[in-house]
């Protein structure tokens, strides 16, 4: 999935945070709702202008954003 096309940054929207396009609820208010019990379908429901497909975006970014951040030690030889 390219979540670039449905998640963008603006500086003025949410102090930056990354946003679900045309929207002001972030990536990590999608995953806030999601780790506190709620199913995709509730989200969908409290939220509808949010799509499956924006909910599968903030996944992509959250994918995107660990491989970019994940340091990989050295290993050591013995």
């Amino acid at each position: 999935m390219n979540y670039i096309e449905r998640i963008t940054i603006d500086p003025a929207i949410r102090s930056g945070k990354p946003c679900i396009k045309g929207t002001r609820i972030t990536v990590g208010d999608v995953f806030d709702y999601l780790g506190g019990g709620m199913s995709i379908e509730e989200v969908l429901e409290d939220f509808p202008d949010l799509t499956a497909e924006d909910i599968q975006a903030c996944f992509a970014y959250a994918g995107d954003r660990d491989r970019r951040l994940t340091i990989i030690p050295h290993e050591v030889a013995l």
